[in-house]
């Protein structure tokens, strides 16, 4: 089973990744730094615009965010007990069959909806193994 989040970097809820950030760092500095990087603005035609969601792209520190973000998705799988590598926004979950499959993916789905304020990209994610 193939995993793809819809534009993760771009979309980003900074209050969940912002939580999840808070119970690793209790220096109150460092949080403030943080959530100042996530809402840096944007300068498009001589306009700077607030950042409302979303991290950097590029940044340095976007790349660590995400991964404390989707560390909670980690121990999701793990806690059910799911075979799995995720790269980045993306995760292959290995299982038995077709069913078993789909069965999964909706409740990862509903997992990252509801849990992390993320959107799993249907174009791109798909139910498929070595059974195929």
């Amino acid at each position: 089973m193939e995993l793809d989040l819809e534009k993760f970097f771009d979309r980003v809820n900074h209050d969940v990744l912002m939580a999840y950030v808070a119970r690793q760092i209790e220096d109150k500095r460092v949080l403030r730094l943080s959530r100042c990087y996530l809402e840096a603005g944007t300068m498009s035609d001589g306009l700077v615009s607030r950042r409302q969601e979303g991290t950097p792209q590029g940044g340095p520190l976007s790349p660590l965010l995400s991964n404390i973000l989707l560390n909670e998705l980690d121990r999701e799988l793990e806690r059910r007990g799911h075979r799995f590598v995720r790269y980045a926004d993306d995760a292959n979950i290995y299982v038995r069959s077709p069913r078993a499959g789909e069965r999964v993916m909706r409740s990862v789905e509903r997992f990252l909806n509801q849990r992390l304020k993320l959107t799993l990209n249907r174009d791109k994610s798909r139910v498929a193994g070595s059974w195929m």
